[in-house]
């Protein structure tokens, strides 16, 4: 399909800086193709009655590192490169997949060092990496002179939260957004960027899906810095996704296939959640446990094979999330669904308001 298709217009008054405070005040946009109101305007903690008892909500419980890291390339001689790099994918105990800038300016073989500046005695605020290869689009891979838990606590001191490109270019990274952009249930160590349907959940908002028995599951997928990357083609055929790692546990694929086998619904909280309960997902819809690394590239045309309903944020325009929504609920549902939400201020992106939305069985 053409990627102009699912291109629109956005007001940069809509796009969110700063959460809604408390989180589950964010508004919520319910789309049910098909039906009438196609849309409607709510709030996420009308969550609740949009579902019904035996109903079982999927959460990504991966954990944003501070993966956003700013060194000083040294090759040989020559010294005193800033570089800075974006950890994405953990590939063994002391090697990070990363994306670089200016990746130019880095071959195999070039050492980085972090957190160095200032003379600073602590050696957990100090890390070292060889670059050991030199990939596409940016993308490099290191080596540390650390490994395992000594390589996360050195991260977690001189790394930074690697916000959105669309809010890093208006405001600095601050303490408030260690917080903030962490979901409440995060414990998995990994995600560079966060499964950002899940930052509306609340004490307030759990104890209501309890009381109304609905059920709660947790899968986890470290979402990468590949899901900010603009797509640089024209065609969706030609697009190459980056690939990011999951697991589902066999006891979680078994409680979602006994929900299944009672009639009710799967409801995935966010866009990270769907894609590797499909990728689990058998032909015939059962899912399986499932550990590995995922590149499933959903657009229009896709047939869903266990995944009844999704609540999200909202995306940005030609982007794979909102080709991904587009399969879900229909790309001229999709589209009218966008064109309200911009009219009626609703607040897009990582910070932003959320939708629920209604698999299109047609």
């Amino acid at each position: 399909m053409r990627v102009d298709l699912f291109d629109f217009n956005l007001p940069e008054e809509n796009i969110a800086l700063r959460p809604a405070s408390p989180r589950d005040s964010a508004r919520l946009l319910v789309v049910r193709p098909g039906e009438e109101p196609r849309l409607e305007d709510r709030g996420v903690l009308d969550l609740v009655s949009y579902l019904k008892p035996g109903d079982a909500l999927v959460f990504n419980d991966t954990k944003v590192i501070p993966a956003q890291l700013e060194g000083i390339r040294r090759r040989g001689e020559d010294v005193a490169t800033a570089v800075a790099l974006t950890l994405h994918m953990r590939i063994a105990a002391d090697r990070w997949k990363a994306f670089a800038r200016p990746a130019r300016r880095l071959k195999p073989g070039d050492r980085i060092s972090f957190g160095h500046e200032g003379g600073s005695a602590c050696l957990l605020a100090q890390l070292d990496a060889t670059v050991t290869e030199k990939g596409d689009a940016g993308e490099v891979t290191l080596q540390f002179d650390l490994s395992g838990p000594s390589l996360d606590e050195a991260i977690a001191s001189v790394g930074h939260i690697p916000l959105p490109p669309y809010i890093a270019s208006k405001r600095p990274e601050d303490e408030k957004d260690r917080v903030d952009y962490q979901t409440v249930y995060a414990r998995e160590d990994g995600a560079v960027a966060a499964p950002t349907a899940g930052l509306h959940f609340t004490d307030r908002l759990f104890e209501a899906l309890d009381a109304a028995g609905i059920e709660r599951h947790f899968v986890t997928l470290h979402v990468g810095a590949g899901t900010f990357l603009p797509m640089k083609v024209d065609d969706t055929e030609d697009h190459v996704m980056h690939h990011e790692v999951g697991h589902v546990s066999e006891s979680v694929a078994r409680r979602l296939n006994a929900v299944k086998a009672k009639g009710g619904r799967i409801v995935c909280v966010g866009t990270t959640s769907l894609r590797l309960i499909e990728s689990a997902a058998q032909e015939n819809g059962r899912i399986e446990a499932w550990s590995g690394s995922t590149g499933i590239f959903i657009t229009p045309g896709y047939r869903f094979r266990a995944v009844d309903m999704l609540m999200t944020n909202f995306h940005l325009p030609k982007s794979t999330l909102f080709m991904l929504v587009s399969a879900f609920s229909g790309l001229e549902t999709m589209q009218s669904a966008y064109a309200h939400a911009i009219e009626t201020g609703y607040r897009f992106y990582s910070y932003g308001d959320s939708s629920l939305l209604f698999r299109d069985n047609q």
